[in-house]
């Protein structure tokens, strides 16, 4: 499987790598390990549906 980096979600879904840290931690990116003190995305992962928006709460709770 590949992987990719915090930096390279963080552009590729256009939110700021602090966030992608924080997604990792709370296991809320399928398929993701810790490697060291690295975060391994995989590459086909989807970024998860953010909560904290109006659209993302009612998503998360259907």
């Amino acid at each position: 499987m590949e992987y990719m980096s915090c930096p390279e979600a963080a552009k590729k879904w256009g939110i700021s790598e602090r966030r992608v840290q924080v997604l990792c931690r709370e296991n809320r990116i399928l398929g993701v390990s810790k490697l060291g003190y690295m975060w391994l995305i995989p590459k086909d992962a989807e970024k998860p549906i953010d909560g904290r928006t109006k659209q993302g709460k009612e998503l998360h709770h259907e």
